[in-house]
C-alpha cells in the first residue's frame, strides 16, 4: 500500500481570509477620497442581529485594533477581528453598481442560510 503526504501550500497558508475585488477597491478608493479620510481602512466584521442571526459589519477606521489581522488590496487597508475569521473565512466583497442593488455584495461560502432581503445569515 502506498501513502502519499501531502504539504499544505505556503500561498494558501498565507492567503488573506478575505478578498476585496477590483470593483470594491476602486469604490473604496472613491469614498475615501470624497469622505477625505486617506489613509483610512475598512472594517470587515459580523455583528449579532438580524432575522437569521448575523449581519455584516462594513465601515471605514483610521487604525486597526491591535488585534486586528490586516490586508492590503491596492492600497486599501481591510481590518479583520480574529474572532470573526470563522464566519468569513473565503469571503469576497464586491461592489456592484446597478439601478436595482447597488452596494456591496459579499459571497460569504461559510453562510448556511440568510434571509430573504440579503442582509441576514446565519453560518
Amino acid at each position: 500500500m502506498d501513502t502519499q503526504t501531502v504539504t499544505p501550500s505556503p500561498v494558501a497558508a498565507d492567503a488573506p481570509a478575505v478578498r476585496l475585488t477590483e470593483g470594491a477597491v476602486t469604490h473604496i478608493k472613491r469614498m475615501l477620497t470624497e469622505n477625505q479620510m486617506e489613509g483610512y481602512g475598512l472594517r470587515f466584521g459580523i455583528q449579532g442581529g438580524g432575522c437569521s442571526g448575523y449581519s455584516y459589519q462594513l465601515e471605514f477606521e483610521e487604525a486597526p485594533q491591535p488585534e486586528d489581522e490586516v490586508y492590503t488590496f491596492d492600497g486599501v487597508r481591510v481590518f479583520l477581528n480574529p474572532l470573526h475569521k470563522e464566519y468569513l473565512n473565503g469571503s469576497e466583497v464586491d461592489f456592484r453598481d446597478e439601478l436595482i442593488g447597488a452596494g456591496f455584495h459579499i459571497e460569504n461560502p461559510n453562510v448556511k442560510r440568510s434571509c430573504g432581503c440579503g442582509t441576514s445569515f446565519d453560518v
